[in-house]
């Protein structure tokens, strides 16, 4: 009976006593929302990058080759394109809130929530991009051809064609960037946000006890990830009797 006496009052002194367990809550409040906003940000930056990426590369459109503006206009997005790729994925996410937080808002008062989800939505866009981009490149080059002899335009063909065939290929890797982005919010505290890690670690400093605040944000994040597995798992179901 001591031990579990002992357990029970120490789960008493970090969640209950003081109403500690408000510190989590909120936490996971700040962490879902910047989730969402920069799974948006992710996801519509990454789509665009990718269409760039995989319209230039489709199109073969070199340098001294352009036959319009709109050519030149697409060779200069795609350098722009692999500069931004090759920055944000060879940089990691911490120095880039770091860099956001303390160099390009430094002298702006920003909501530091803001802040997370500008920097945790431009890392995932570059991962997504590519994501996408590869779906993109895998449809073969003769469903382009096809949709073009329906008389398809080749955004037409791009969006009634190649792009639904190309989300199913990639869900279940695009799946788990998300879950990436969801971890990854967890540095947030380096800008004294106090998201969900953030909150279980303020109330290790109260109380001196690590396992129990730890261990609940460790279990949090678990439930989180399988439940988002869960989801994807259904929606990649639903894609799949479609086809039927």
């Amino acid at each position: 009976m001591g031990f579990f006496q002992n357990l029970a009052d120490r789960f008493y002194l970090n969640f209950i006593a003081d109403e500690r367990w408000h510190y989590v809550t909120d936490g996971l409040k700040a962490t879902l929302i910047i989730t969402f906003f920069a799974l948006i940000i992710g996801v519509v930056l990454g789509f665009l990058l990718a269409l760039i990426r995989s319209t230039y590369d489709r199109t073969g459109k070199k340098f001294l080759k352009w036959e319009s503006i709109g050519d030149f206009l697409l060779w200069i997005l795609n350098i722009f394109a692999k500069v931004y790729l090759t920055i944000i994925r060879g940089t990691p996410v911490v120095v880039q809130l770091l860099i956001i937080y303390f160099v390009i808002f430094g002298s702006v008062n920003i909501e530091k929530v803001v802040v997370a989800v500008l920097a945790f939505g431009l890392n995932s866009a570059a991962y997504v991009a590519e994501i996408f981009r590869s779906g993109i490149m895998s449809i073969d080059i003769g469903q382009t051809e096809a949709g073009r002899s329906l008389g398809f335009n080749y955004w037409q063909t791009m969006w009634y064609i190649i792009l639904p065939q190309a989300f199913k290929n990639v869900l279940p890797t695009l799946g788990n960037e998300f879950i990436v982005l969801l971890k990854e919010t967890s540095v947030s505290g380096y800008i004294a946000l106090q998201d969900l890690t953030k909150g279980g670690d303020i109330i290790r400093s109260r109380t001196y006890d690590a396992f129990f605040p730890l261990i609940a944000v460790a279990i949090i994040y678990l439930v989180m990830v399988m439940i988002f597995t869960k989801l994807v798992s259904m929606l990649e179901r639903r894609l799949q009797q479609s086809e039927r």
